[in-house]
């Protein structure tokens, strides 16, 4: 768990989770950037993507940035399982019981409702896992969500997105740290198996083509991989990592009593304006899933897919270092927000 502690906490109690099991006092971890108005409705919910902390992703939000403090609240509430909130690494929970993207958006729903009585959302925006909260906001509370903006993620985990995670689980979980089901030490050979395996997955083939790496001051491909990839993983506690590789394996937002499993009901419940920004080259949250989604989005005020042109696949979608996929998404957001 890191020592910045910049951010707020969130005392769920003794949580029901969507198995039925009861989560002891789960806590959820969140940051506030800006000021809610008196009207309560200028509020952007900013859920995270795997692996990362909420000073992670907040390079996005400025005044210049994507989301702008200046006129809008937001919030970014951490993922259960990235050691923030409730995760096996802090909550002593042996085993961690499964949570799911559910369980994720009925926690954050209590601390808009309760800590700040906040019943209108202008937006949900998220990337990857993000991403996929985003969309099961929308679906589970279609009154309150205004605007989500799904970048690389999906309605459910596709097969194809399931397969790349069991490489990834495989890789961290063939270190002999992983002793009957749980590791019980730092797996170094693990993290950087993960890693390795991560970089050829997240990036494309026309990064690799065209040297792309070399843009961000790398000397050659083996410097790239060491130092982007090699510890990028390292920073986590690995038994956190197995927990939210297994929220993103079971996502699907019609996985509930609300929609028995019917994606159709589901993406139909939407009423929210839907903005779906797959990578172009992303290769396991592909564009394909989002055009057979925008078509069920029979009942949403209006749903348009805006792949992002990049060849920096999955990573387009959180361009830090990349100017131009950057400014791409800013007016993709910008004309979002004025629908």
């Amino acid at each position: 768990m890191t020592g910045r502690r910049d951010y707020e906490i969130f005392e769920a109690g003794n949580f029901v989770l969507q198995s039925g099991a009861v989560f002891p006092a789960m806590n959820l971890a969140y940051k506030t950037y800006g000021a809610l108005n008196s009207a309560k409705d200028n509020v952007i919910l900013y859920p995270t993507s795997f692996s990362a902390q909420h000073f992670d992703t907040e390079w996005l939000i400025g005044p210049d940035g994507v989301l702008d403090p200046t006129s809008y609240f937001i919030i970014i509430p951490n993922l259960f399982g990235n050691g923030l909130s409730s995760s096996p690494s802090n909550s002593g929970n042996e085993p961690f019981p499964q949570l799911t993207y559910h369980d994720a958006v009925a926690v954050q729903h209590r601390l808009l409702t309760e800590r700040f009585g906040i019943t209108k959302l202008a937006l949900v925006y998220g990337w990857s896992m993000g991403g996929m909260q985003a969309y099961h906001w929308a679906a589970l509370h279609p009154d309150m969500v205004e605007r989500a903006a799904v970048v690389c993620g999906s309605a459910r985990c596709a097969p194809y997105n399931y397969v790349f995670l069991e490489a990834v689980k495989a890789a961290l979980s063939g270190d002999p740290a992983f002793r009957d089901g749980r590791f019980v030490e730092r797996p170094v050979a693990g993290y950087r198996a993960m890693g390795r395996v991560y970089a050829g997955w997240a990036m494309s083939h026309g990064f690799y083509r065209d040297e792309l790496w070399r843009e961000a001051g790398f000397t050659s491909l083996e410097d790239y991989l060491v130092r982007a990839w090699d510890a990028t993983f390292a920073r986590r506690d690995a038994n956190d990592l197995l927990a939210q590789i297994s929220i993103w394996q079971t996502g699907d937002i019609s996985r509930c009593a609300a929609f028995g499993g019917d994606l159709d009901r589901a993406l139909g419940a939407i009423k929210a304006h839907m903005l779906l920004m797959p990578g172009a080259t992303d290769r396991y949250f592909d564009v394909r899933d989002n055009e057979d989604e925008l078509g069920r989005l029979v009942n949403a005020k209006s749903a348009v897919l805006h792949p992002i042109p990049s060849l920096h696949g999955h990573r387009a979608g959180n361009p830090v270092n990349n100017p131009r996929d950057r400014a791409f998404l800013k007016a993709e957001i910008a004309e979002l927000l004025n629908k």
